[in-house]
C-alpha cells in the first residue's frame, strides 16, 4: 500500500453532465485534469426520471407526456455523451460515458462509488438559475452525501485551458 505521501491525490474522476454550459466547462476542466494527472475518466449523465414520476403524480404531466419526456431526454443524454467522447478524443483522453435514470444525485454518487472515484467535478452554478432549483438541490445531495472530494469547477478561462491543453 503506498504511503499518503507517495499515492496520487486523484487516480479516478467522475465528471457529472447535465448539458448546461456550466457543466460542459466542468468535463473540459475535467479532460484537462485526467490529461495533466494521468487519470481515468467517467462522464454520467443522469435521466431525472424522479422528478418525471413526481410531475406524474401531482397531475403536472399525464404518464403518456411523462414517458414523451424521458425518452426526450435519454436521446438529449445520448447526444451531450457523444460530445463528451468527442472532446474527450480531442485531447487523447479515453472517457467512459455512463448514461443513468433516476435521481441525479443518487445516481452521481452510485457512479462515484461503483468507479472507485476519489474526485467528482461538478460544474458550477448558472448565475441565472435560481439556488432552489433542482440542479442546486442536486449538487447539494452529492456535496453533503458523497464519499469522495468535490470540486466545482468556476474557472473563467476554462476554454482557453482547454485548448491549450
Amino acid at each position: 500500500m503506498k504511503s499518503l505521501l507517495t499515492r496520487k491525490v486523484f487516480s479516478n474522476i467522475v465528471v457529472a453532465l447535465t448539458g448546461s454550459d456550466a457543466s460542459i466547462m466542468a468535463v473540459k476542466y475535467a479532460i484537462v485534469m485526467a490529461k495533466q494527472y494521468h487519470c481515468k475518466l467517467t462522464a454520467v449523465h443522469v435521466v431525472d426520471t424522479a422528478t418525471i414520476k413526481y410531475l406524474t403524480l401531482t397531475k403536472i404531466f399525464v404518464q403518456e407526456e411523462g414517458i414523451e419526456y424521458e425518452k426526450n431526454l435519454e436521446k438529449n443524454g445520448e447526444r451531450y455523451l457523444k460530445f463528451v467522447e468527442e472532446l474527450a478524443h480531442a485531447k487523447g483522453i479515453k472517457v467512459e460515458c455512463v448514461l443513468r435514470k433516476g435521481a441525479i444525485y443518487t445516481e452521481i454518487i452510485n457512479v462515484a462509488n461503483e468507479h472507485k472515484a476519489d474526485l467528482i467535478v461538478l460544474g458550477g452554478w448558472e448565475k441565472d438559475v435560481k439556488s432552489g432549483n433542482i440542479l442546486g438541490q442536486s449538487h447539494k445531495e452529492i456535496m453533503a452525501n458523497s464519499n469522495c472530494s468535490i470540486l466545482v469547477v468556476k474557472e473563467p478561462d476554462t476554454d482557453k485551458i482547454y485548448k491549450s491543453a
